[in-house]
């Protein structure tokens, strides 16, 4: 098949474009610059997504029978009309348009099934707002026309190559020996895809007569609290990590965002909990998730031989550790 990827030069995408050509493909990537490093088998189209005459003359003439649209701009957003842009510029060949959205898409909540209401067009979040807005336009499209949309809900993905300072934040802290903040009381629940699962999910969405017009929860079976993730990324360490416990209100006084430095848990990784369940993935799609630990300790081999550090200043954290009580064994 010939097959577009918008985005493809990092982590999802990236791991999607190497399985893509392992299956055979033809494989083009659309993005911002002007060369990629995924070899020379993969075409490459420069225009950016957020910006519709540019993508049309990117496609102007060229035909696709899949699309896997990966990327979200994170300073300016990703609407709905920007992606309809795409849509509309991709010709009339498609056999599939596979939609990277996301669990938040839910807007909040606990053990979301696919069917669940999605955010509403005013939520205040903006990444939110676009995700569900898009989802509900892909599939009046579907409904209209036939328009031949998957889309998939992944909640945190991890895995190697993450270019997020997440699972590398506190395997940083952890071999420098480090004491490792955990916010509030630590039970808030967080749910996880290994990056692996995600882009089988994506492949198996590509040929699989059943996922058109469908969309799909793609995650761990089960969430973990935040206790539960850091002494996971210890285990996959080898290390007992060193837990203290910092009251919200305490972090956010002394200047704490999950979203930018300085951070004090990973990036975004200390926002309130959606979570959904995994059935209608196993059953239609087949992918079955990788259990936590074994793709912790993948990540972390990769960790060890990629990760280049930079100097640590870990001056805000001590003053957030100075505030703190040890936190015991939950």
């Amino acid at each position: 098949m010939k097959i577009l990827v918008v985005g493809g030069t990092l982590f999802i995408g990236k791991q999607l474009v190497a399985n893509l050509l392992k299956d055979g493909h033809d494989v083009t990537v659309m993005h911002r610059r002007p060369k990629h490093d995924l070899g020379r088998r993969v075409q490459n189209l420069i225009a950016d997504r957020n910006d519709p005459k540019a993508v049309r003359d990117a496609l102007a003439g060229r035909f696709f029978d899949a699309i896997f649209d990966n990327v979200y701009d994170w300073e300016r957003g990703t609407t709905s009309q920007q992606v309809e842009a795409l849509v509309h510029a991709c010709g009339d060949r498609l056999q599939r348009y596979v939609f990277m959205s996301s669990v938040a898409a839910y807007g909040d909540g606990l053990n979301h099934h696919e069917g669940d209401p999605l955010a509403p067009d005013d939520h205040p979040d903006l990444y939110v707002r676009n995700k569900a807005m898009t989802e509900r336009m892909l599939f009046l499209l579907h409904q209209r026309t036939g328009f031949p949309v998957v889309t998939l809900r992944p909640p945190f993905v991890y895995g190697p190559g993450n270019p997020f300072y997440r699972e590398a934040f506190f395997w940083d802290r952890l071999r420098d020996n480090r004491p490792i903040i955990l916010p509030g009381d630590g039970h808030r629940l967080m749910q996880f895809v290994y990056v692996k699962d995600l882009v089988l999910a994506c492949q198996r969405a590509l040929t699989e007569p059943g996922a058109v017009g469908e969309a799909f929860n793609i995650a761990n079976d089960k969430p973990v609290t935040q206790f539960e993730l850091v002494n996971a990324l210890g285990d996959a360490a080898g290390k007992k990590p060193d837990l203290v416990r910092v009251p919200r209100d305490r972090i956010a006084e002394a200047g704490g965002s999950p979203m930018a430095p300085p951070l004090y848990f990973g990036f975004y990784f200390d926002i309130p909990a959606i979570t959904e369940v995994v059935a209608k993935v196993k059953r239609i799609l087949g992918v079955q998730p990788t259990p936590f630990d074994q793709g912790l300790a993948e990540t972390y081999q990769w960790y060890k031989r990629n990760h280049k550090r930079e100097k640590a200043d870990y001056a805000f954290e001590d003053r957030l550790i100075s505030l703190a009580r040890p936190a015991a064994a939950d």
